[in-house]
This record gives structure tokens, C-alpha cells and sequence, in this order.
């Protein structure tokens, strides 16, 4: 989930060039219709979805994933926060609140690390 044209595109390339499928979303209902009819083995959710709705109400990456990991048929989907905060109290409140697995810092200097990270957190979950 992203709502940035540019990360879009980024993410876009780095999925398609390491040989994943990627759905790239910023639509909650949509979201939330994809994962309904397909099988994924990861999500990565922008913290801060500025323009992001789900069931008429605007949301952030905190409350989508958190709603995947308190559905019982989603909650084995491994999640990756990327968010553009820096690690502190505000942000750890915030990432624990989400329920998600682990999380990224942005700018993504580092395309290696963030693959190796996305890596490390699908292999928990295989």
C-alpha cells in the first residue's frame, strides 16, 4: 500500500527486477478485495496513506494493517511498515499499535538491504 507516485514506480521496478509479482495499491477496498481472491506472502504499508479509504472511511497504514492482522484468515501475511518517520517513541507507539513484523525507514538508500530485509521477513513466515 502507497500512495506515492514515485515509490509506486520504485517499488514497481525493485519487485518486477527480483522477479515478484507486485500489486501496488493505495485504495483500501481494493486492497482488501485483492487479498479476498489471492494468495500474497507479503504487505508492505505506507505509514502515512494520505489519500486511502476504506469503506468510506480515510485510513492510515496503522489501521490497514492492523485490520489484516486481527482478520484470522490474513494475520499470517507478513507485514513491512515503511515509513518516512524516524525510530522514536512516536513511531516504535505507533509500529506496535499496527501489529506488524518489522519495518523500514525511508529513503530507501540501500536497495540490497531493503531486499535482504524483505527477505529475512518472508522466511519466518515459509
Amino acid at each position: 500500500m502507497e500512495d506515492d507516485p514515485f515509490l509506486k514506480e520504485f517499488y514497481s521496478f525493485i519487485f518486477n527486477k527480483i522477479g515478484y509479482d507486485a500489486d501496488i495499491l493505495e485504495d483500501g477496498d481494493v486492497f482488501f478485495a485483492k487479498l479476498n481472491c489471492a494468495k500474497y506472502n507479503l504487505i508492505l504499508m505506507d505509514l502515512s496513506l494520505k489519500n486511502t479509504y476504506f469503506n468510506n472511511n480515510k485510513v492510515d497504514g496503522v489501521t490497514l494493517s492492523r485490520l489484516v492482522k486481527e482478520n484470522i484468515i490474513f494475520k499470517t501475511i507478513p507485514i513491512i511498515i515503511v515509513t518516512a518517520h524516524s525510530v522514536d517513541y512516536h513511531s516504535k507507539h505507533l509500529f506496535e499499535e499496527s501489529l506488524a513484523d518489522a519495518y523500514i525507514i525511508k529513503p530507501i538508500s540501500d536497495v540490497h538491504q531493503f531486499i535482504n530485509k524483505i527477505d529475512l521477513v518472508m522466511e519466518k513466515y515459509n
